[in-house]
């Protein structure tokens, strides 16, 4: 790598706190093989570094690169013939997915992400079917996908070995349903043929090959408390104490999962998996949207984190996380895109807007909504904490790796922006894709004005929309015919699973009255 000096009309560095940041002026960056040595005016170290190459026209914006917090997939499950639906009815319609090219699928979200100045991506992994060799070559593909493009990436594959379709056990559902659909279902419970002790090998042997590298890291991810048996949470557990690696575990996206969690162990999601000494610093929790009080109390001594899928939560009807307590309780909460977001994509500059407004509760009180600073503080230093990447990354200071995104300003101000305006309350709110003119990561240009520097996008996608474009396979065609005929059964599995009444929010932004 080379050394460079990033140059921008002002230089948001991070944040302070709820409500101001740090900007210079006419800023600029000095980076030297992916660090960050020098911050300073443009003026200053352009005087005394007057052969380093300048990125960057003194016209834009610079920012700490984004981190996408939770993600999964590259094309969307919309563009895959999946419909938005209740998160359990969703698993159902997701059965129709194709059998993708994972390299090329992952290189699709890859470039959205960077597009809109995403430099590092909690990437959950799962629902691979085949032996343990067969999703080690298929994990690898995905983890090459951002190699090849540039990405920071964290990877963790999501553990299941029960419960895989609805909160029942996988023989019982079999044996609930009409006879002429057990075969079918049968067959495609038994496409994943991974033990509990085959994806702890693969995390060890994954951990064991990336762990020293700068834009790679493995964590391990407890997909839910519903697929996980007690000896897999034992599990998981011990090794994310042994080898000192973070936990991203979905819990509680539904009050569905609220009441399975009462059923399996007579209490919160929160205390079951608390049990088994997973409440800490090293957990994330994916959504907590039906976290109660109490959970949140212990989630911030513990000092665990939640990424909150803004996005995800609305179009699968899951509900409003409770992040203005989140951040009155001072839960370190990061920001993810999940399967994709509002647009059907994955723009952490529109994610940005939703988070903000989406939680402006009636009132006030300024300190009880989201604000500019708070937003930016998710989307870059409340993420990095929630990857082995850490302090390493999220802000523009010394010693930082150089993940950085340029904005162009022109494209936020023009036609007029009045002057009083601060420049990060510009950028969050009006900033589209469109304006971002240059990516790194680790000191490198991965993108700038609209084209990828390491992959050839055209190409790639040409190459997805060929192989997609060839006849469904045997297994395809009989997964579309099943997720048809048990849609109704798993409406009929959850029609009186829980009482409405018990699962009121505390946090009702309306009034019952």
């Amino acid at each position: 790598m080379a050394t460079s000096l990033i140059r921008s009309r002002a230089a948001i560095t991070g944040t302070k706190d709820r409500f101001t940041w740090n900007e210079v002026k006419d800023g600029a960056v000095l980076q030297e093989d992916g660090v960050i040595v020098e911050v300073g005016t443009y003026d200053d170290l352009s005087a005394r570094h007057p052969t380093v190459p300048v990125i960057g026209t003194g016209k834009e914006i610079l920012l700490p690169g984004f981190v996408n917090g939770h993600h999964h997939v590259g094309l969307t499950p919309v563009q895959l013939g999946s419909p938005d639906m209740p998160l359990e009815l969703w698993f159902i319609t997701r059965m129709v997915i194709r059998n993708l090219d994972l390299y090329l699928d992952t290189l699709y979200s890859a470039f959205e992400m960077i597009g809109s100045g995403i430099t590092t991506v909690q990437h959950i992994q799962g629902w691979m079917p085949g032996t343990l060799p067969d999703v080690e070559k298929r994990a690898t593909e995905t983890i090459k996908a951002y190699e090849d493009v540039g990405m920071r990436v964290s990877y963790c594959y999501a553990v299941r070995d029960q419960n895989r379709l609805v909160y029942q056990a996988d023989e019982e559902f079999v044996k609930s349903l009409p006879a002429e659909l057990r075969g079918p279902m049968q067959r495609w419970f038994d496409r994943f043929k991974m033990s509990l002790d085959d994806a702890m090998d693969m995390f060890k042997s994954f951990h064991s090959q990336h762990h020293n590298k700068r834009r790679v890291k493995i964590q391990l991810a407890p997909a839910n408390l519903h697929w996980c048996s007690d000896p897999a949470l034992t599990k998981l557990s011990e090794a994310s104490a042994k080898y000192n690696v973070p936990m991203h575990m979905h819990l509680l996206e539904t009050a569905y999962q609220k009441e399975y969690a009462w059923r399996r162990g007579n209490c919160t999601a929160l205390e079951y998996i608390d049990r088994f000494g997973m409440v800490n610093e090293r957990l994330t929790l994916g959504h907590g949207v039906w976290l109660n009080e109490k959970d949140i109390d212990r989630l911030a001594e513990a000092r665990g984190c939640v990424c909150h899928n803004c996005s995800s939560n609305f179009r699968l009807r899951s509900g409003v996380a409770a992040l203005n307590h989140f951040e009155k309780k001072g839960i370190n909460t990061a920001i993810g895109i999940d399967e994709a977001g509002i647009n059907d994509d994955r723009d952490m500059l529109q994610e940005l807007k939703l988070v903000l407004r989406a939680h402006r509760v009636p009132g006030m009180v300024e300190a009880d909504v989201p604000t500019m600073a708070q937003v930016l503080r998710m989307a870059t230093v409340g993420g990095a904490k929630t990857t082995p990447f850490g302090e390493s990354i999220g802000t523009l200071e010394v010693g930082k790796a150089a993940d950085m995104v340029l904005i162009d300003w022109e494209s936020v101000a023009y036609p007029y922006l009045d002057e009083m305006t601060p420049t990060l309350d510009a950028v969050v709110q009006r900033a589209k894709q469109q304006a971002v003119t240059m990516t790194m990561c680790d000191g490198e240009v991965i993108y700038k004005d609209g084209t990828f520097t390491k992959v050839d996008r055209t190409a790639a996608l040409k190459a997805l929309h060929d192989d997609l474009s060839k006849a469904l396979a045997d297994d395809e065609v009989e997964r579309r015919k099943l997720s048809v005929a048990l849609l109704p059964h798993a409406r009929r599995f959850y029609e009186n699973y829980m009482d409405p009444s018990k699962h009121q929010p505390f946090y009702s932004p309306s009034s019952r009255v």
